[in-house]
């Protein structure tokens, strides 16, 4: 897809997110569009249901079944599998970061910081579909240095029950950031499940 029907999407699914994290969504890219998403095993988003904007705030809804033998399961814990937490946390920086490119930041993405974080339930391997729920406070752009901010109250739901929620998650997009020589082949030969 070109740049302006990127920008005009309202959903996406899991082949264009795979290929978001690749750098191959986008025929036209702009000047410094350097965001990426998290490639398997990380990326904890298997669809974005919906994007919206209006002004400088916004929502998006996202999900991800959950595979039995998930990576995390496997070592986390031994006899006694539960996705750590820190994961649904980590999608709703991921979906910050993917809102504010689609909103027209150019560069990479990072997590920046929440400041409240509160569990109320677990994701286990008899559960079927993890949701993300966020509510965007605040889409910036920064004119005198190219960043952007995004910030977002994020609800995680496994089955329909809230078993997190994340207030005032954010997410910065900035140029020149990228570490563009690290090469991709020293990953091609980690065991992410010898690892654990």
């Amino acid at each position: 897809m070109n740049y302006q029907e990127f920008l005009n999407k309202t959903s996406f699914t899991y082949e264009q997110l795979l290929d978001f994290s690749y750098g191959r969504l986008i025929d036209n890219p702009p000047e410094h569009f350097d965001a990426r998403l998290p490639a398997p095993p990380f990326l904890m988003i298997d669809s974005i249901l919906t994007i919206e904007k209006y002004g400088s705030r916004g929502r998006i809804k996202a999900e991800q079944k959950i595979l039995s033998n998930s990576w995390y399961f496997q070592c986390h814990f031994p006899d006694d599998p539960v996705q750590p937490g820190c994961l649904g946390v980590d999608a709703i920086w991921q979906l910050l970061g993917f809102y504010g490119v689609w909103r027209g930041a150019l560069g990479a993405g990072r997590a920046i910081g929440c400041e409240a974080i509160d569990f109320t339930g677990q994701i286990r391997p008899h559960n079927e579909v993890v949701s993300y729920e966020i509510n965007i406070i605040r889409f910036q752009q920064m004119k005198q240095n190219g960043a952007s901010l995004v910030i977002g109250d994020g609800n995680v739901l496994v089955d329909n029950e809230r078993v997190a929620a994340v207030k005032r998650a954010r997410s910065g997009i900035f140029k020149g950031i990228t570490y563009s020589q690290y090469r991709n082949s020293a990953m091609a030969n980690y065991n992410f499940l010898g690892s654990c």
